[in-house]
């Protein structure tokens, strides 16, 4: 083959490994020009997760101009409709509305399908949600010290949204970190939890501010303390986990948009943006404003950044605590 020969035959291959390439870039500039968007909620309605992401996605739904079908599928943690969003295709149309205990997920179930790490894009947090340890009236305790005696004395049962949740890592930072014993009572979702709660047959949890405010302010439940780093604006009054004695108690609870890895980047970028969007809208911040939730402002790579790195932080912590998951 003659120089020149060898030049056209390089140009024609890469002409033809970049052809299929062209209508793959066209498609994902004109996205969506289709209905409609499925985004999936792996916790059950009324959670935290699904309040915040519904608020998010009504406004989406609007400025990208196509239906946004919420689905929820909850269980183990929000891994069985974390599963699905990871096998489906990567065009756009299939979402996860996701929290904490996305990145929970491998050290809490190390069987699951998916590389949670390598199977999504992240798009966008919505921002931190604060967890709050509630209880009951009826149990006869005011604040978390008194909670944390009382569970020395006798193991305390304390409920969650499943095994890997980000209601169930809360509890166990604060138990590990207060030095008690307790009997987790696992649930398809964070309602079902706290319905238990407010019953007394469960003895406390740590549950969004979204879900348990109404409840607190019905006086159906005692809040103790937020797990943040800062006191909760719509909790003004609730000390920290730390405030009440407890170092290394808290546990940021993020909410966010990730899609299926090889979503191609035009998309994410437009999701992102268009979550700012949502996020920037007046009507959104009014409904965020009286949940105390925290501006988290990241870019895509930013996002990911934090979800790799919450991986290996709580590994590490499984390890350490020796925590058991059946």
């Amino acid at each position: 083959m003659t120089s020149q020969s060898r030049r056209q035959f390089l140009h024609l291959a890469t002409a033809a490994l970049a052809t299929p390439a062209l209508p793959r870039l066209a498609w994902s500039q004109t996205w969506p020009s289709r209905a409609p968007i499925r985004a999936m909620i792996p916790f059950t309605a009324g959670s935290t997760v699904d309040i915040v992401g519904r608020v998010v996605l009504d406004a989406m739904s609007a400025g990208l101009g196509q239906t946004i079908i919420v689905e929820n599928r909850g269980g183990a943690g929000g891994t069985i409709g974390t599963a699905m969003v990871a096998k489906a295709d990567p065009d756009g149309y299939t979402l996860l509305i996701n929290a904490s205990a996305h990145s929970a997920a491998p050290a809490a179930y190390p069987n699951v399908t998916y590389d949670t790490a390598k199977d999504f894009s992240a798009v966008a947090s919505f921002g931190s949600v604060p967890n709050v340890v509630v209880i009951a009236p009826g149990k006869g305790i005011k604040t978390l010290p008194d909670l944390v005696a009382a569970a020395k004395r006798g193991s305390l049962s304390y409920g969650s949204a499943g095994v890997g949740s980000a209601t169930h890592w809360a509890a166990e930072r604060l138990r590990i970190s207060a030095g008690f014993q307790g009997v987790h009572v696992p649930f398809r979702g964070g309602p079902e939890a706290l319905t238990e709660v407010v019953a007394e047959r469960v003895d406390f949890m740590c549950i969004g501010i979204s879900s348990g405010l109404p409840f607190i302010q019905d006086n159906k439940l005692i809040p103790l303390a937020v797990c943040t780093p800062k006191r909760s604006a719509a909790l003004p009054n609730v000390p920290t986990t730390i405030e009440a004695g407890f170092a290394d108690s808290d546990y940021v609870f993020w909410n966010g948009i990730l899609a299926p890895a090889k979503t191609p980047r035009e998309i994410i970028d437009r999701l992102h943006a268009e979550t700012q969007k949502a996020l920037a809208l007046p009507g959104v911040q009014a409904k965020f404003a009286p949940q105390g939730i925290e501006p988290m402002p990241l870019s895509p790579a930013e996002f990911d950044a934090l979800i790799k790195k919450e991986i290996d932080s709580n590994i590490a912590l499984v390890k350490a605590a020796n925590l058991k998951f059946n």
